[in-house]
């Protein structure tokens, strides 16, 4: 794998979304009331705080365990985006009390299985660079 991603403009989103979601939960949940719109920035706020979390996480592993084609930015962005969706998915339902082992794992589930049929198609549509040096037949 010769073309590596860099880590430095994930690492500054990363920091910059982690600031602003756990700053952002510790200042809504400080000083405001539970009214709706504070609610609906709550879980706003929880996604963003957990996507900029895991960013540098799911970039880790994605360097330590490459992938055939190797992952773009926009699939580790979006695999750090499905841990904020599951995460803030997770505290709406936990407001009717709907959250049970069987609802956790089929969310969990349902994610993985989406993300597994989108890198499925993105595999489909890639070809290998072609060497140049290489002879046709």
């Amino acid at each position: 794998m010769d073309e590596q991603l860099n880590f430095k403009p994930f690492g500054l989103s990363a920091l910059i979304l982690m600031l602003l979601g756990w700053g952002g939960l510790y200042l809504l949940i400080t000083l405001t009331v539970p009214d709706v719109w504070p609610r609906w920035g709550f879980f706003v706020l929880v996604l963003v705080a957990i996507t900029g979390t895991l960013l540098p996480v799911i970039y880790f592993l994605h360097r330590r365990f490459p992938d055939t084609p190797p992952a773009d930015t926009n699939v580790i962005v979006r695999q750090a985006m499905w841990f904020g969706i599951y995460g803030a998915t997770l505290a709406w339902l936990q407001l009717g009390h709907l959250v049970t082992v069987y609802v956790i794992l089929g969310l969990a589930g349902g994610l993985i299985a989406i993300e597994y049929f989108l890198r499925l198609r993105e595999r489909s549509h890639w070809s290998p660079p072609i060497d140049p040096d290489e002879p046709t037949a």
